[in-house]
């Protein structure tokens, strides 16, 4: 037995990539890709992918090189997912909503050396070339448009060496990918939110990639051939690993370049879609819809824990939500609030209630815990003793881009990745996330979870969004402060003093927040997070409003 080791038979690295040239022969004649008037084949899918990774090879692009995206959810931004990594490069998707600056550090940070860049972000970018130190190579520009014959006309005006779709026309159909000498050859390369004074990139490996794809498909339960709705950016951690998920049970990728509420319903009526991802706030704007679906559509959510009055009112409308977290350094959901038979048997706002924990690992995902960080200990399963959250497995990054020291302090010695999340275990297992460590507030002593009090909020007839922040307090330290936004068509708007007499009903006194602003949207960013760190600025400058008294 000791001589039965590992061979080229049955070690031959993994990697996402083989999901495409299955997905060619299993479904080759079925629908790969819609968008506006624009349908593909999974046999077309493929061939166009290995075409376009023949151009890249040719113009002396491959291995351990960087090849960015800039695009919203079109078919090309979904072929970049394979053909990029098909050459050998790294696929780095970059963010549409930053701002040029933080593209430009981004870009000299991961020295790119081509960008794809979709026609409507051209302006953007050439911005973002303009910063560029004059000593510092800059990427050469490939254009997309969402014309498929491409428009060679823009190509000068753009600065670019070539469109998409003519690049792509010269390649060979017949090329041989680049396959990973190793299974820990990085694949991608995404960049944490919020990171541009130094930035975080997270590199991902052809292994880490294969195990969350399929691993985020098992825990979902996802069938053969579903019709996938793209509302979840692609740019955001490639999708949580759906955007290679969904070749391996061919299914069909529905492409959206804007999220709006018309769009997306017209888009489930018309291509009768079965699955999407979302974050919360994408959910909320969908129920300001009255009727009914025709079909259940299965919503995964996750980046931020779901308030429980909205998970209720989603069940009614005919969504079948289920409840994930995972991080970038993770790439997509590791931790999933799996559900239980007997727990259908609840009225509709404890089954609401349940489905707000994040839950327990995902099948792929070795180990998940709640420990104390200063001993390592893990907290008491009591739903009340708080910790940081912690977790390892296959699906961790290699690390951050040029950053050992980050790294390090990310992923211990101890053989664990720290989150900054901090959580409660609940007496039957199921995790529960409070809050980002950095988002707790500190009252007078007292820990205030922001989550908590936003919960509260949002069971308000009124109240469409809430952000819970700490604000300076020369007495207490520091107090919360609370940015909503209201439904719209309200027959009266709540005074500030009656959402504070709401949440003292329901809330320990030193919970309530002390100071109550209405704005007519919160900042978010593209996957729907509200921007914290926004609101703690304006929180800071504002005068103390007495509205409570403890």
């Amino acid at each position: 037995m000791d001589k039965l080791t590992p061979n080229p038979a049955n070690s031959v690295p993994l990697t996402p990539l083989t999901f495409l040239e299955r997905a060619a022969i299993v479904y080759g004649d079925s629908h790969s890709i819609l968008y506006d008037n624009i349908s593909f084949t999974w046999s077309q899918t493929h061939r166009r992918c290995l075409q376009l990774a023949s151009s890249l090879t040719s113009l002396g692009l491959g291995r351990g090189q960087v090849i960015s995206v800039l695009s919203p959810n079109t078919p090309s931004m979904y072929e970049l997912q394979f053909a990029v990594p098909m050459s050998g490069a790294i696929l780095n998707n970059l963010n549409l909503r930053l701002d040029p600056h933080a593209l430009s550090v981004l870009l000299r940070h991961s020295e790119s050396k081509l960008v794809f860049v979709h026609s409507h972000s051209l302006p953007l970018i050439l911005t973002t070339l303009s910063k560029f130190p004059h000593t510092t190579p800059r990427p050469s520009l490939v254009l997309i448009t969402d014309d498929v014959s491409g428009d060679a006309d823009a190509v000068a005006a753009a600065h670019a060496i070539d469109t998409y779709e003519r690049l792509l026309s010269r390649g060979d159909p017949n090329f041989r990918w680049a396959r990973p000498k190793s299974e820990w050859d990085p694949i991608t390369l995404n960049y944490t939110s919020g990171t541009t004074a130094s930035p975080k990139g997270v590199l991902h490996s052809h292994r880490a990639t294969f195990t969350i794809a399929l691993d985020s498909l098992i825990d979902w339960c996802v069938p053969k051939q579903p019709v996938y709705l793209w509302t979840l950016p692609m740019f955001h951690a490639n999708g949580w690993g759906f955007t290679w998920g969904i070749a391996a049970v061919g299914g069909t990728n529905v492409c959206i370049r804007k999220t709006n509420a018309p769009i997306i319903y017209r888009l489930i009526e018309s291509h009768n879609v079965t699955h999407m991802c979302a974050a919360p706030v994408v959910l909320n704007m969908l129920l300001t819809r009255a009727e009914p679906l025709k079909n259940p559509v299965h919503v995964l959510i996750g980046g931020s824990t779901p308030p429980a009055s909205v998970l209720a009112r989603a069940e009614e409308v005919g969504f079948v939500v289920s409840h994930g977290y995972g991080m970038t350094e993770t790439l997509g959901v590791v931790v999933s609030c799996a559900w239980k038979r007997e727990w259908d048997r609840l009225p509709v706002r404890e089954r609401a209630r349940l489905l707000t924990r994040q839950g327990v690992r995902t099948a792929a995902m070795s180990e998940v815990d709640v420990v104390d960080p200063a001993s390592g200990v893990s907290v008491k399963r009591d739903g009340v003793t708080s910790g940081e959250v912690v977790v390892r497995g296959s699906c961790v990054m290699m690390g951050y881009l040029k950053d050992l020291e980050g790294t390090r302090r990310c992923v211990r010695e101890n053989g664990w990745l720290y989150t900054g999340d901090v959580g409660v275990v609940h007496g039957d297992g199921y995790l529960e996330i409070k809050d980002r460590s950095k988002d707790v507030i500190i009252s007078g002593g007292e820990n205030v979870s922001s989550v908590e009090v936003e919960a509260v909020m949002y069971a308000h007839p009124a109240v469409r969004e809430a952000a819970v922040v700490g604000r300076p307090d020369e007495f207490w330290g520091e107090t919360p402060c609370a940015f909503v936004e209201l439904k719209e068509r309200l027959e009266r708007r709540p005074t500030e003093e009656e959402v504070v007499e709401f949440c003292r009903e329901r809330l320990a006194h030193f919970m309530v927040p002390k100071t109550v602003v209405f704005k007519d949207a919160l900042p978010k960013t593209p996957t729907g997070k509200i921007l914290k760190h926004v609101l703690r600025k304006e929180a800071q400058v504002r005068s103390p409003s007495p509205l409570i008294v403890r």
